[in-house]
């Protein structure tokens, strides 16, 4: 009898760095920096193709090309359109995502570097009342490993993950 032993995401939170966040006025911006032993396309395929972002932040439904969609949901808890603005396979993709009423800009950006690659994350023009925006982004990509390999991580870890990230990120509301 043989047996295979998948490894189950990870539940703790690696020693990634948090996201810097810069205010402006009533707005913020959040950037994260990830080096990723991974090749810059199986990255891409992670943050374009439907299967693999199920894996580490929503499902989804993708037209990938400028003026394209990505339509997003989280189990039934929340839902979200967003409009391709920028598609340079595989170095640059950017969506619309409104919030709070206002368009927020997320832009991805993929460096190679050695056999792996540097993924830049950077979220802007989010209203003050996207509190949750750093810790849940942060969450969602502690997935991003294990979706490159085309693992799932559960929603209950990513949760967990936010959670324990909440004190990272202090309350944006004094």
């Amino acid at each position: 009898m043989s047996t295979t032993t998948e490894r189950a995401p990870r539940a703790q939170l690696s020693n990634a760095p948090l996201g810097e966040v810069t205010m402006t006025g009533d707005t913020l911006e959040v950037v994260f920096h990830r080096r990723l032993g991974f090749p810059l396309e199986k990255v891409w395929a992670a943050l374009t193709v439907p299967e693999r972002l199920a894996d580490w932040f929503a499902e989804a439904v993708v037209d990938l090309r400028v003026g394209g969609s990505i339509d997003l949901d989280w189990g039934g808890r929340t839902q979200a359109k967003m409009r391709i603005t920028v598609c340079e396979p595989p170095h640059h993709l950017a969506w619309i995502w409104q919030m709070g009423g206002r368009d927020t800009l997320v832009r991805f950006d993929l460096a190679p570097e050695g056999t792996g690659c540097v993924l830049t994350l950077t979220h802007s023009g989010v209203p003050l009342v996207g509190d949750g925006v750093r810790a849940g982004w942060h969450a969602h990509l502690e997935a991003l490993p294990d979706a490159v390999e085309g693992r799932a991580t559960p929603w209950e870890v990513k949760t967990a993950r936010e959670r324990a990230l909440g004190t990272a990120y202090p309350s944006l509301h004094a």
